[in-house]
């Protein structure tokens, strides 16, 4: 490429402090025209064809160009591919994991963490005050997008109304790789609170195997007993795999 027609970054640094990310511009204000080009024609790739035909790693690419705007990213893109497994993986990974990765400094922990949230929002969005139901599907989806690549427990409550619209998502309570703890009145008690008259019960298994254990079948029948109490329904409980969920009412244990 004749240096007149170099292509050029017009991204900054989205946030300050990213020195330790970033190598020195080679010339003035200028990429070297090998990285410039593949970026241009990475783009030119997601403007004509999506994101359908890209692997993981180049689409982890196109977020890094502007988090790093004067260096070939492309190498980090590939040991956070190899270091995590896909990108789901990568943007879901907990911040101390990631800055283990060499070329990793705060200001990709924090893009990577804003990617999560939107992306959670994104889906969140799709099911809040919408018929149960008619939603299952997307239900499932966000379930899966805020909990399936979790390192830890957590245990979330939705709650629904008398005509079984989503009112509320709450996380309930975090806890280890393998145990969170649950407290069946405190759950029945903020039922009360939202005027819910019906809830599913979601949480996730880091291992990756949703079959519940003797700990979840305890819980959960407590929960319903305290709940049918008030009038309360239970309507399911999800256990959140890496790749599949459990539903307790389709296993038939509830």
């Amino acid at each position: 490429m004749c240096p007149t027609h170099a292509f050029h970054e017009a991204a900054l640094p989205l946030f300050p402090g990213d020195e330790d990310e970033a190598m020195p511009v080679p010339v003035a204000g200028r990429l070297p025209s090998y990285i410039a080009d593949h970026r241009k024609r990475l783009r030119t790739r997601f403007s004509d064809g999506g994101a359908a035909a890209m692997p993981d790693y180049e689409l982890l690419e196109l977020l890094l160009f502007r988090t790093i705007p004067r260096q070939d990213v492309k190498p980090l893109a590939r040991r956070l591919i190899d270091r995590f497994g896909d990108l789901n993986r990568v943007v879901t990974a907990a911040p101390a994991r990631l800055i283990e990765v060499e070329g990793v400094g705060e200001a990709v922990v924090q893009d990577l963490k804003i990617l999560e949230a939107v992306a959670q929002r994104m889906a969140r969005a799709r099911v809040m005050h919408q018929p149960v139901l008619s939603s299952w599907a997307a239900l499932l989806d966000y379930c899966h997008t805020a909990m399936a690549h979790r390192e830890t427990e957590q245990f979330r409550i939705l709650f629904l109304d008398r005509k079984n619209v989503l009112i509320a998502d709450e996380e309930q309570a975090r806890g280890t790789v393998d145990h969170v703890p649950v407290y069946p009145r405190e759950v029945v008690k903020r039922a009360l609170e939202l005027n819910a008259s019906a809830l599913i019960l979601v949480h996730n298994h880091p291992s990756g195997d949703p079959t519940p254990s003797e700990a979840d079948m305890t819980m959960t029948a407590l929960v319903q007993e305290a709940a049918a109490t008030l009038g309360i329904t239970l309507h399911d409980h999800l256990v959140i795999g890496k790749g599949r969920e459990l539903s307790f009412r389709a296993q038939g244990y509830l």
